[in-house]
């Protein structure tokens, strides 16, 4: 809300500068976003008077006046089209400043001499209108200094108000504050209920009354709207970012933003037999004010008559029942509508007025009246007529009832962290406007004012008084708690760990949304049915994912499409399983996701360019597996649907499912547009993270015995089923296995594969003996024939 200093000022005048006075409205809560002033820098401008105003002889566009400064008259050369004899003007004499370095000089224009400058409104940073020159009213004193008589040594105060401050949305709301946090009384305007010359009534009709539980109405006869604004009520509204339009319009946007109360004046000549305010039926047609034709919802109230709408209520009138220059009798509305029923409309239908932002956060339940009379008196003086009395429509039960908060001085001490003084207290919340319903040593039972919509329980009141204390005189000190650090689990890795890990195999952590598009989790899982949003950001966010993979190949074609060939994404988050029905049930298990799709190597002159593979994959899987000597997964055939069948795994550790592996299925790979094979995993995080504690064992100094088997077994024989059965039969020195070499083709049956081990013993007491390492070698060998059917090569 922008307002004049100057006119803040009038209601209450603290002993301090301009830049105090910001400074406190920001710490009061109250955030000035920036301090304007009212026109562009000028000095040696003038209110002139045009005594005479002929054609130029040589330029049909220019005329030459005689401008008087009220003790000499000048020649002046103009060629603004509404320069004429009789009219008061803003007269820039020679020597005159505009802006920075503009002066004011005599010239010569077409060959006849000029001695200073008539000015628009633009050229003295007034407004943006440069089509003429300025108008000043007639009773504008000749020859005063033009900043002087316009008042223009003042600033605009900008302040952005958070929503629960809608009383703060006037100038006598945010009067109110700095009287309080100076301890200066106000000098409000006195508003004295008009002198009745009418007995005409117009009737009212309230059909919505939980929505709007007051409404007054007064009728106005032989209103002239031809006449001018005042130009200090014109400047006013000019500060405070709004345009003059008539008198009328003017006055009641004046007492908006003089009282916070929004009031609209209809042309009583175009209403028919009574108003009526109701909520809107479906479908129904109004053109507002602003030429916009809106239909209308049935949720939506408006301010209507027998026939037809005539309003949007608290947001805009209709341009059928608004005041023209034609109108000369009016009736003025002031109502006071709940919040609740207003929230929102203004934007559901495109529209922000004044007004809206005002009701939407809430106007003072008692204004209507006060506002009432003082927009009466101001159009009876600026353009006459008759008032008739007020007509009041009110529902009490529906108005907001005085909320009664009680402030204990334990709390207060406690959350403040110094003991204020009780008279000190009291005067705060006094001047604040609260009641003291009840006052002692231990609390304070107060009720709050009703244009205090935000106080309403006791962590409000001590909000209040430390405000107005001033946060800079509450003392300062460091917090003092016991500190309890939790000892690192041995047995758990930390996921720090696992990025460090991933971010050196040249990984980037992603962070993708949790929500996915619907239709691309049935790509991906047809089978798990996801679960919906209620309230999406967008179609393409409608479900909970049921997997990390989505998003990060999502993110991959993302950058393939950006010309990022070699991409490794790695992402750390909650997959969602589950059903709206048992939301209580919802599986959110943590995973740990990856992807890599491109080349092996970054681009270099000193080694190939070959693409990654399912082994690459598989080593960055295992380094994660291997970070606390965890148990080593083992691998099966995958049968997922989103992954290769001949180049996927799914991962066991202690015979329980823990994750997938492998290379995106080539017809969802297609399907999406990547053009190259991209690989994933995606593991139970925990599965990850679980770590053996580390024990000691003696290294022995007895010699390794190392026998090759090479074997031939069925090509569907996974080669850690050999390694299983190896470890069981081959006994207590048994050491370790190595696959160095498979075979298949010419030579061997075609079913058939050639898996060449490497076994390996070592005792921790004795050199082992042939004889020793033999009967292991020939009870491994047994083992593996009568398990797997696997036979020795001769």
């Amino acid at each position: 809300m922008k307002i004049s200093e100057n006119w803040l000022r009038e209601w209450v005048n603290p002993a301090i500068g301009s830049d105090e006075l910001v400074a406190q409205i920001t710490l009061a809560g109250l955030e000035v976003d920036e301090v304007l002033s009212v026109a562009s820098a000028f000095s040696g401008v003038v209110v002139g008077e045009i005594t005479a105003a002929e054609q130029h002889p040589n330029a049909d566009k220019l005329r030459v006046c005689q401008v008087s400064d009220g003790v000499e008259t000048f020649q002046v050369v103009c060629g603004a089209p509404n320069a004429r004899a009789g009219i008061k003007i803003p007269f820039a004499k020679i020597g005159a400043v505009l802006g920075e370095d503009f002066k004011i000089k005599k010239a010569k224009l077409r060959q006849v001499e000029s001695f200073g400058m008539l000015c628009s409104a633009s050229e003295l940073g007034l407004s943006d209108d440069h089509d003429g020159i300025m108008e000043l009213p007639l009773s504008a004193p000749v020859g005063e200094d033009f900043r002087a008589f316009l008042d223009l040594d003042d600033c605009i105060i900008d302040v952005d108000l958070t929503p629960n401050r809608s009383d703060c949305l006037s100038l006598a709301g945010l009067a109110r504050e700095v009287g309080v946090l100076n301890k200066v009384d106000l000098t409000p305007v006195q508003i004295v209920p008009a002198v009745t010359t009418l007995e005409d009534v117009f009737p009212v009709r309230v059909e919505a009354p939980k929505a709007c539980p007051r409404y007054l109405g007064r009728v106005i006869r032989g209103v002239n709207v031809a006449v001018e604004t005042p130009l200090w009520m014109v400047e006013k509204l000019r500060r405070s970012g709004i345009r003059s339009i008539d008198p009328i319009v003017d006055i009641t946007n004046y007492v908006m933003l003089e009282l916070g109360q929004p009031m609209h004046a209809f042309d009583l000549s175009n209403l028919s037999n009574s108003v009526v305010v109701r909520m809107a039926t479906q479908g129904e047609q109004i053109t507002l004010l602003d030429g916009q034709d809106v239909t209308l919802r049935e949720d939506t109230m408006v301010i209507a008559d027998e026939s037809k709408a005539l309003a949007i209520a608290g947001v805009m009138g209709g341009e059928g029942s608004g005041v023209t220059t034609e109108t000369q009798d009016i009736f003025l509305e002031s109502a006071f509508f709940a919040p609740i029923a207003l929230a929102g409309k203004a934007r559901s239908y495109g529209l922000h007025t004044d007004a809206s932002h005002r009701y939407e956060r809430g106007v003072d339940a008692t204004l209507q009246e006060k506002a009432m009379e003082r927009a009466t008196a101001l159009v009876l003086d600026i353009a006459g007529g008759n008032a008739g009395p007020i007509t009041h429509t009110v529902d009490e039960g529906s108005l907001p009832e005085a909320m009664i908060v009680t402030l204990r001085r334990k709390k207060l001490d406690q959350y403040l962290a110094v003991s204020i003084d009780q008279s000190l207290v009291t005067d705060i919340l006094t001047r604040l406007g609260l009641e003291m319903v009840e006052v002692t040593d231990q609390e304070w039972v107060t009720k709050a004012p009703s244009h205090r919509f935000d106080i309403a329980i006791e962590a409000d009141l001590i909000e209040e008084v430390a405000r107005i204390y001033g946060y800079d005189n509450l003392p300062s000190s460091m917090p003092t708690a016991a500190v309890n650090f939790t000892p690192l689990s041995e047995s758990k890795a930390q996921i720090q760990a696992l990025r460090s890990i991933l971010v050196s195999q040249g990984y980037q952590e992603a962070v993708t949304y949790s929500f996915i598009d619907p239709v691309l989790s049935k790509q991906f899982l047809p089978a798990i049915e996801p679960v919906p949003l209620a309230n999406p950001i967008s179609v393409d966010m409608g479900v909970m994912r049921p997997s990390l993979v989505p998003g990060l190949v999502k993110a991959y074609l993302h950058n393939q499409n950006r010309q990022q060939s070699r991409v490794r994404l790695f992402e750390t988050g909650r997959r969602f399983i589950g059903s709206v029905e048992a939301l209580s049930e919802l599986d959110q298990q943590q995973q740990i996701s990856g992807l890599i799709a491109g080349s092996r190597y970054p681009e270099g002159w000193y080694h190939g360019s070959e693409k990654v593979d399912f082994y690459d994959l598989k080593a960055h899987v295992e380094a994660l597996f291997a970070l606390n000597d965890g148990d080593r997964p083992s691998y099966e055939r995958s049968q997922c649907e989103f992954l290769h069948p001949g180049r996927s795994a799914d991962l066991f550790v202690g015979g329980k499912f823990v994750g997938l592996m492998g290379e995106l299925h080539p017809q969802l790979a297609k399907s999406l547009g990547a053009n190259q094979p991209i690989y994933v995993f995606d593991i139970a995080l925990d599965a990850v993270l679980d770590a053996q504690l580390p024990q000691y064992q003696s290294v022995s100094r007895f010699p390794e015995v190392r026998r090759d088997l090479a074997l031939l077994v069925d090509r569907d024989v996974p080669v850690s089923q050999l390694e299983k059965v190896i470890a069981d039969a081959a006994g207590d020195a048994f050491k370790a296995v190595l696959v160095f070499d498979i075979y298949q083709g010419q030579g061997i049956d075609e079913s058939k594969k050639s898996v060449a081990l490497g076994l390996t013993w070592q005792h921790p007491s004795h050199t082992l003996s042939d004889e020793e390492v033999n009967n292991s070698v020939e009870k491994t060998v047994t083992a593996l024939a009568d398990q797997l059917g696997a036979v020795v090569r001769g």
